[in-house]
Order: structure tokens, then C-alpha cells, then sequence
């Protein structure tokens, strides 16, 4: 991806670069720069996508209702098939609060489901991140990943594995079906330590926007538990630290959910947990065991 920062900065920001702080990114390209006029800035250039606008508009009204999200300051803008955007540069932070790890991020997450616009107010935001896609509608059990050519569906096969992802899919579709299912919110589909800092136990940002999703609350919530410590630790949650996500999530929250909506949940955990063991099988990389995803299938009540 070839992109000219200091160009952008000029054109958008007013300023020239006058130092890149720190360069680098993934599916993006993302440069932490200082400009001429003493601002602190992240550009972040990816793969321009409709989802974006809708994407930075949650990020815009959360950080206007005083959440810890960082100030955008310009963007997305399309220029080339490239969508970049600029945002105010929140530096510092750890990965982990002090204390009560899973209580503080649940506890965050409620309060990003409760501020964000609802999803009928905004643009689109589809296409979901393949993570978190469930419901995809491509043929095959899985959908394209975003970071690789491989095509899941024709990789060497899986058969507890596939079948697993089979029975999730199937499991979610008849919530989609039902009252609390088809209710959508607005949530973040990449709830890892990673993408979050905090200052003693105190959150300080939330990073990575481009996965804002809307999807059922139990989803969104299940998502999450599923990965919430990873980057804090070398590893996804473990089973019961995902039950403990999802309890503080419903303290947080004020409201207990009925066994369906809770069981649709651990089956949303499991999907993204099957999504990112079908990937690591194609680098020979262990990730969900046999035994954990029965634990966790049943848990979801399929």
C-alpha cells in the first residue's frame, strides 16, 4: 500500500509531518506522527469499505459522550481504493487494569452498548469483520479471512472442527430468530486487551474502530468473552474466565438473561473460537481443543 502521509496530513490536517513517531499495522497501514503545529496524530490508510463511515461515526459519538474513545479528526476519506482517517494520538497505557480484569472490561463494554447510536441510525455496517460473521452468505461454512488468500472452505479438512462451526451457525440462526435475536445494537467485534489501554484501573482508549459491528447484544457480549484477554495473556479466554465475563457483563448491565439469550452468547464466543482455529490449522498452530469446544457447545445449549 502506497500511501504519502505527510501529503495527507498537508491536505486534511493543515500541517506537514514533522516527525513519524512510530509506523507500522497489519491489514492497515498506520503511522503515529507529529505535526508541524505540535499535534499529536494517528493516520490509519486500509482497504476503502462503505462500513468506515458508520465505523467512525460510533467512534465520533462516543468520544462526544465522554467515553474512552479517541478523538477523530478527519476522515474516512477515499482516495485510490484507500480509506484513511485521523485521529488524535492517546499515548501510554497497559494492557491490563490492576484489578478485576474481567469486571473492568465487561464492565467497559456495557457502557460502549449503552452509548453507541443504534445501528438503524446509522450507515451500513456490513460487511462484518470474518471473525465475527456467523451469518455470512457466502457458500461454505466459512467466510473469506481478511488477512489471507487460503479459502477456508477448500482447506484440508477439519471434520470436528467444520462440523462445530456447522452447529454454531445453526445454534445462532434460530436465536436471530427470536425477539432478542433480531434486536441489534451497536457493539465492538474486537474486544481484546490489545485494543484496549488503561491507566491503573482506569480505561484510557479504546482502539481499533474498523470492527464496530452491529449484531444481538448477546452476540456482541459473547464475542468478547471468547477473546477478551488476549494480548493481557498469549491466549484467548478460557472457559471460565468467558463465564465470568459473561456474569459481570449482566451485573454491568442490570439485567439477567434467560437461558436461550445466555446460551446464544457462549455459541457466538464459540464461533469467533472455530474461526480462529480453522485459520491456526493451516499453520499447523494449536488453538481450540476438542475437549474445550464440547465444554463450551454445550454451554450454548446446541
Amino acid at each position: 500500500m502506497t500511501f504519502d502521509v505527510d501529503r495527507w496530513c498537508r491536505r486534511h490536517l493543515g500541517a506537514p509531518v514533522a516527525e513519524v513517531v512510530f509506523s507500522g499495522g497489519h491489514l492497515s497501514r498506520v503511522y503515529g506522527v507529529r505535526l508541524a503545529d505540535a499535534r499529536a496524530v494517528v493516520v490509519k490508510a486500509r482497504a476503502h469499505s462503505p462500513r468506515l463511515d458508520a465505523c467512525t461515526a460510533v467512534q465520533r459519538a462516543l468520544w462526544q459522550a465522554g467515553f474512552p474513545a479517541p478523538e477523530p479528526l478527519a476522515g474516512p476519506v477515499a482516495e485510490d481504493g484507500v480509506a484513511v482517517t485521523a485521529e488524535v494520538l492517546v499515548p501510554g497505557g497497559a494492557t491490563a487494569p490492576l484489578t478485576e480484569p474481567a469486571r473492568r472490561f465487561a464492565t467497559l463494554l456495557a457502557r460502549f452498548v449503552a452509548l453507541a447510536p443504534s445501528p438503524s441510525t446509522l450507515g451500513t455496517l456490513t460487511p462484518a469483520p470474518p471473525w465475527t460473521a456467523w451469518d455470512h452468505d457466502v457458500p461454505g461454512i466459512w467466510p473469506a479471512a481478511d488477512d489471507r488468500d487460503d479459502d477456508l472452505n477448500a482447506a484440508p479438512p477439519t471434520p470436528w472442527l467444520d462440523e462445530l462451526g456447522a452447529h454454531v451457525r445453526v445454534r445462532l440462526t434460530r436465536f436471530a430468530q427470536t425477539p432478542a435475536g433480531r434486536r441489534l445494537v451497536t457493539g465492538h467485534g474486537d474486544w481484546e486487551a490489545q485494543n484496549l489501554r488503561w491507566t491503573g484501573d482506569d480505561p484510557l482508549a479504546v482502539h481499533d474502530w474498523d470492527s464496530v459491528i452491529a449484531a444481538p447484544e448477546a452476540v456482541v457480549v459473547g464475542l468478547a468473552a471468547a477473546v477478551w484477554p488476549c494480548g493481557m495473556v498469549p491466549r484467548a479466554a478460557t472457559v471460565d474466565e468467558t463465564a465470568e465475563f459473561l456474569d459481570e457483563y449482566q451485573r454491568a448491565s442490570g439485567r439477567v438473561w434467560p437461558p436461550d439469550e445466555l446460551g446464544a452468547s457462549w455459541a457466538a464466543g464459540l464461533w469467533v473460537s472455530a474461526y480462529n482455529t480453522k485459520k491456526a490449522t493451516l499453520d499447523g498452530l494449536p488453538w481450540l481443543s476438542q475437549d474445550e469446544a464440547a465444554r463450551r457447545l454445550t454451554l450454548s445449549g446446541t
